[in-house]
């Protein structure tokens, strides 16, 4: 095969990724829209009676819950400035995660953080992009026994997560890579909404 046609190849390659992540994209907003918009009017709610919001995940999703705590701490764009939300990812602390696994092993790892820093009226979003990962799922039990609401962000099945979550956002596919370009295209407008619904001089006024 010659470069020339490594290249037509490799075009065609990154057309059909890209097209099939925006397909999953279409997706899920018209199956699933309108339970996201639920879960940004929860996590607001908990913001406005002082709670928090805590992110749960590993590997890709690990990144993921960082990145999306990152733009409630900071801002979502400079075009709307707005004061600090409480968020965290429980995903940081590598002093904590390689103690408690090196002594307890790796299940507990997010569930003992919930413990020491969740409180009632507080939300926890696991991500996970089988519904299968078991740190995240103990941390759903932990949860729930102090009265914190869980959001699932999962792909198509849904997995165990979805007999532990208060919400499931299910992505319809099955290829992480699409779950996870999804996932983040959902933080990015739940942080939307939950910052106007908070902080628009329109609903100040």
């Amino acid at each position: 095969m010659s470069e020339t046609d490594a290249d037509a190849d490799w075009l065609q390659k990154v057309q059909g990724h890209f097209q099939r992540s925006a397909d999953v994209k279409r997706e899920f907003a018209a199956e699933s829209g309108e339970l996201l918009v639920r879960c940004a009017d929860r996590i607001a709610a908990s913001f406005q009676q002082g709670g928090k919001l805590m992110f749960c995940g590993n590997g890709g999703s690990a990144a993921d819950c960082q990145h999306l705590a990152t733009e409630f701490v900071s801002v979502l764009t400079q075009e709307f400035d707005r004061p600090a939300l409480p968020a965290l990812a429980l995903t940081t602390d590598t002093s904590f995660l390689t103690a408690r696994s090196n002594d307890y092993g790796f299940r507990s790892s997010f569930s003992r953080q919930v413990e020491a820093l969740g409180k009632p009226g507080d939300v926890l979003i696991g991500i996970s992009t089988s519904g299968n990962s078991e740190n995240v799922l103990q941390a759903f039990q932990a949860a729930r026994s102090r009265e914190i609401f869980t959001i699932g962000f999962t792909g198509r099945s849904g997995g165990k997560m979805g007999d532990g979550a208060d919400l499931l956002l299910r992505v319809p596919s099955e290829s992480t890579q699409h779950i996870q370009e999804c996932h983040i295209a959902m933080g990015h407008v739940m942080v939307a909404q939950i910052e106007q619904t908070i902080f628009s001089k329109g609903k100040q006024e």
